[in-house]
């Protein structure tokens, strides 16, 4: 593969044949935050890289600057497969001295030079280089990336990846798609983050370029403290005018409130029409580049597609969460896709890091390994990978979360709304139902959001632990062929765990669940809205769904049995610690340890091997700003497990009854007709 060294003209403004800007970080970001922009050789640098704005840096004489990273590297696998393009161009202009080296890589991360030169200047020391480099060899994975190195101070102007032509027309079983206008709708739905979502707007108007791009925001607005009573509210809504469209409503949930932005823009009379509709959660930090890239994705896409964005850590900025994420149809549970990693550290494991035994950061200098425990959540595989390697492979994807996703308007007019789930395998369910209608879900590295990720939260066990449940049967009777069987035992499994935890409360709310899933289809509509209220009133009828403020507000701990925290890592050491838990739980509790616990855990310790051996315990909440009080009782236990396998034996004889059920109703579920009863009642009955 031979790079193209050739002219460029002065590009100024958007220009619809970019791909992609390299990105800087901001001024003042931590070195962790700044790996994921570049790399520096601290070795040789004298001093670091200056980003005086988000495109243009300053580089200091002697420099050897890297960008091969998560934002700036071109994630050339992924254009391959999904797109028009046969190759991409790099361009990049400077004022100073500085050499491009480019490089590539192969599905397993192998590094190959492709074509390095000396950029030429004029007598002012202006250059500008571009480089056409062919998609070719990438079709299982890879990136392209460059390194500058600066004999002295240069100025990086801008650079950025580019198509070498024009979006071209898509198709669709046999239907001629006209060329898409690089213009979008934004859906952000807000419940009680008032802050959160001002500055979301604020990000977005940040940027002149996705400002340019943006027809609208749509913010369903389901709370009761509003982003309009925030003091920098009125700046952006000046900023935005008429595009800025908040629609105030009950909490209806995420599937409500996604549901509605995808409503008002379909709307035949207020709606827009731009041909993109992009999901964004409202508790998110934006990096807005991503905007761009995703609508030159979409764009470029051979046929229409769903555009998703992956998750970056919010609290520890250097982390990609999420990389993909598919359907496991066995258990019908979702997870990590095939060769991905949650929580993978850039800044410990840079692009470049293809495991030599060493841990290094972004500079390639070597780190000491550092323990981090994982809380397995059920969600899929954590990062126990100590290099690279799979982020160079492309990875396939049922769905997007939609924290960010972009879906073209050809396919919403296609399949239709979201689900009435209130909140849990929406998103799933959408991209799932996409797929079986031709349209995939790619999640496309460099285009990310900042978002807490799932360990920092107690989703698994709190309220939502019945949306989990009761939507995850739902969508596996849409979805799911043959036997529920595996979903079943899954299901059990993961009761059982929690009942060896002491959490009751999540058991009685899969109980509700597998009621409700039971009840069938037609009260979808009707319980939208009533479904929170209602289980948060019976968690209360449980001592390990109440927060208490602290550990020290109860008496002191007084001790458990010896190695209660030991996790059991052989069979045998596993068998012998689930009979010793299983053994403890038929005995009657020991009432003593509800008044004073025996131990104080922390998440990570509260598990089956050390819960299933204590009859009270205090277990701090994943924001560390309260506990948990579990207290173990018997008889609640045996009643939970009594009506849950006379639910679960319920749910198994009616399944493919339920299963008809459940695909007649679909296209009502997920009907503008359907949905309009829900926003515009009113408008529904004077028909």
């Amino acid at each position: 593969m031979n790079a193209q060294p050739v002219k460029a003209s002065t590009n100024d403004g958007f220009d619809a044949t970019r791909l992609a800007r390299i990105l800087l970080p901001k001024r003042g970001e931590p070195r962790n935050v700044r790996s994921l922009y570049f790399v520096e050789n601290e070795a040789t640098t004298p001093g670091r890289v200056n980003a005086v704005s988000r495109t243009e840096a300053i580089l200091p004489a002697g420099s050897e600057t890297s960008f091969e990273t998560y934002f700036n590297a071109f994630p050339a696998s992924y254009w391959r497969r999904w797109s028009q393009l046969d190759e991409v161009k790099l361009r990049i202009e400077i004022t100073g001295e500085a050499r491009v080296d480019l490089y590539r890589s192969k599905y397993d991360g192998s590094r190959i030079g492709i074509e390095g030169a000396q950029i030429e200047t004029d007598e002012n020391g202006h250059g500008i280089a571009e480089f056409i480099i062919s998609l070719a060899p990438f079709e299982d994975g890879g990136w392209i990336w460059f390194d500058l190195t600066c004999e002295k101070e240069t100025r990086l102007h801008s650079a950025g990846w580019y198509a070498t032509v024009e979006a071209g027309e898509q198709a669709f079983e046999g239907e001629t798609l006209p060329v898409a206008e690089p213009s979008v709708t934004i859906g952000i739905p807000t419940f009680n983050r008032p802050t959160d979502a001002v500055a979301a707007l604020h990000a977005l108007a940040s940027d002149p370029e996705v400002d340019g791009r943006i027809e609208a925001i749509i913010m369903p607005d389901q709370g009761d403290k509003h982003p309009a009573d925030e003091p920098d509210f009125d700046e952006v809504a000046e900023h935005f005018g008429d595009r800025l469209r908040i629609v105030q409503q009950g909490n209806l949930g995420g599937s409500g409130g996604y549901s509605r932005i995808m409503y008002e823009a379909r709307h035949p009379e207020r709606g827009t029409t731009s041909p993109y509709i992009l999901y964004m959660d409202d508790d998110i930090a934006i990096e807005p580049d991503s905007v761009l890239r995703a609508l030159a994705a979409a764009r470029y896409a051979k046929s229409p597609m769903l555009i998703g964005g992956q998750m970056l850590d919010l609290q520890e900025r250097s982390f990609l969460h999420s990389m993909g994420e598919v359907v496991h149809r066995d258990v019908f549970m979702w997870g990590g896709a095939p060769h991905t990693h949650y929580t993978h550290d850039f800044y410990r494991h840079p692009l470049r890091d293809l495991g030599d035994g060493t841990a290094h950061n972004a500079a390639g200098q070597p780190i000491a390994p550092v323990a981090r425990d994982v809380i397995d959540k059920g969600y899929g595989t954590p990062n126990n990978s100590e290099n690279s390697k799979d982020l160079h492979r492309r990875i396939d994807v049922d769905y997007n979360g939609w924290w960010m996703c972009l879906i073209p308007r050809y396919v919403a007019d296609r399949i239709g709304q979201p689900l009435p789930l209130f909140i849990k395998w929406d998103d799933a369910e959408y991209g799932l139902r996409a797929k079986d209608a031709g349209f995939p879900t790619a999640s496309w590295p460099g285009i990310a959001i900042w978002h807490m990720a799932w360990s920092s939260k107690d989703d698994a066990i709190d309220w939502q632990s019945y949306f989990h449940i009761r939507n995850r049967l739902i969508v596996a009777a849409m979805q799911m062929e043959g036997s529920p069987r595996g979903l079943l035992v899954s299901l059990a499994k993961l009761a059982t765990k929690h009942l060896l935890c002491l959490e009751y409360s999540t058991v009685a709310l899969h109980i509700e669940a597998m009621k409700d899933f039971l009840a069938g289809p037609d009260q979808l509509f009707d319980i939208l809205d009533t479904s929170l209220p209602r289980i948060a009133k019976l968690r209360k009828n449980y001592s390990d769904a109440v927060v208490v403020p602290s550990a020290t507000d109860l008496p002191p701990a007084t001790g458990g049995p010896a190695g209660l925290t030991r996790i059991p890592l052989s069979k045998k050491a596993k068998i012998v610690t689930l009979a010793k838990g299983l053994l403890h739980n038929a005995k009657p509790a020991d009432a003593r340890h509800h008044h004073a616990p025996q131990v104080n855990l922390p998440p990570v310790e509260a598990r089956w091997f050390s819960l299933s051996r204590v009859d009270g315990a205090t277990v701090t909440t994943a924001d560390g700003k309260g506990v948990f009080y579990r207290k173990r009782d018997r008889g609640q236990m045996l009643a939970l497990v009594k009506e849950y396998a006379r639910l679960e034996k319920q749910v198994y004889a009616r399944f493919d009854e339920l299963r008809n059920a459940y695909r007649a109703a679909h296209p009502h579920l997920t009907s503008r007709e359907g949905w309009a009863q829900i926003f515009e009642p009113e408008s529904v009955e004077n028909r």
